[in-house]
């Protein structure tokens, strides 16, 4: 297979100036700064001190793609404002969801249903309640990020790069699970592992 390369315009003052933001933003989250306040102020200067218009930066967005990730966000602020929660908090102690196997093969289910980062919100009201929240934190961490691998749908920068790819290559969901289970049910074994 032959690729073209493609000439890609570098704008300089961006670049470095996104880097400068990206360290301040780095050193600020090691001194322990509130990450959502810096986080802001980093995007506010970008955004002050920008030179490219406006519409070219509109352009790049997927809108489509983010209006889906809004939806779910609206979908489990809903959730949560229902019964679900403290349903879930019943079957975590019927199917004993403070094991770390248990918890992390549920989880993975759940983020290849609403996506993995919802998942994680989906779980915060219970959390607090678990014997060692600490730890079931990172049992959450570790599988909803690596079962974010299992299918198209368990994380949203799949979605973005498979819609990205499209013009160039065509990646179905059988495809993408073919692979994509095996490297998932590999790294969550070993995070189950490495934290059970």
């Amino acid at each position: 297979m032959r690729l073209d390369k493609r000439r890609v315009r570098v704008h300089r003052p961006l670049l470095w100036k996104s880097l400068t933001a990206a360290a301040g933003m780095l050193v600020l989250f090691f001194a322990g700064w509130p990450v959502p306040k810096v986080a802001f102020v980093a995007a506010a200067f970008l955004m002050i001190t920008r030179r490219l218009k406006p519409q070219r930066i509109y352009r790049e967005i997927d809108w489509s793609l983010l209006v889906m990730f809004i939806g779910l966000f609206i979908v489990v602020a809903g959730v949560e404002t229902t019964s679900l929660p403290g349903d879930l908090f019943a079957a975590s102690q019927r199917f004993h969801l403070e094991r770390t196997g248990v918890l992390s093969v549920f989880a993975a289910l759940l983020s290849n249903v609403v996506s993995n980062v919802p998942a994680v919100l989906v779980f915060k009201p219970f959390v607090a309640h678990m014997a060692d929240p600490q730890r079931v934190w990172l049992v959450l961490a570790m599988a909803t990020t690596l079962a974010g691998n299992l299918t198209v749908l368990g994380s949203v920068a799949n979605l973005i790069v498979v819609q990205r790819a499209k013009p160039e290559v065509r990646i179905n969901f059988w495809e993408y699970l073919r692979v994509g289970a095996p490297l998932t049910v590999v790294t969550i074994a070993f995070g189950v592992f490495w934290l059970g």
